[in-house]
């Protein structure tokens, strides 16, 4: 896809486990504005994917092998004109949300929660921050 010519919000899925990437796309596809521009198993890949797919969003999971996503974060948000990242979790917050947010990102989101309505509202946040 190129940026350019996609009206999207592009969104990069970042998560070890196939089924919620699964479900993670079906949610940004399904959604009107956003589409996935790609996903990653680990922390590591997501880093090296960002420059080539120029993502405007980054769904982050916490729990991953390798570098977690508090750490992805961190580099992630490091780097010159760094996409806008929400950092989730199957755990509903915790030490998490404090953590997220001293890394970087815009939010800490359950994964509970996350849903059509979320990804807006985290796009509308990462606009306002």
């Amino acid at each position: 896809m190129d940026p350019l010519t996609d009206p999207n919000i592009r969104v990069l899925i970042v998560d070890d486990q196939a089924p919620f990437r699964e479900a993670s796309r079906m949610v940004v596809e399904m959604t009107d504005g956003f589409s996935v521009c790609g996903e990653a198993m680990s922390g590591l890949e997501a880093i090296e994917l960002i420059e080539e797919l120029q993502p405007d969003l980054i769904l982050m999971d916490v729990q991953m092998p390798g570098i977690d996503g508090i750490e992805t974060t961190r580099r992630i948000r490091a780097m010159t004109g760094a996409p806008p990242v929400v950092v989730m979790s199957t755990h509903e917050s915790g030490d998490y949300t404090e953590s997220a947010i001293a890394a970087g990102a815009i939010a800490f989101l359950p994964k509970s929660q996350f849903g059509f309505d979320t990804l807006e509202e985290m796009w509308e946040l990462a606009q306002s921050t």
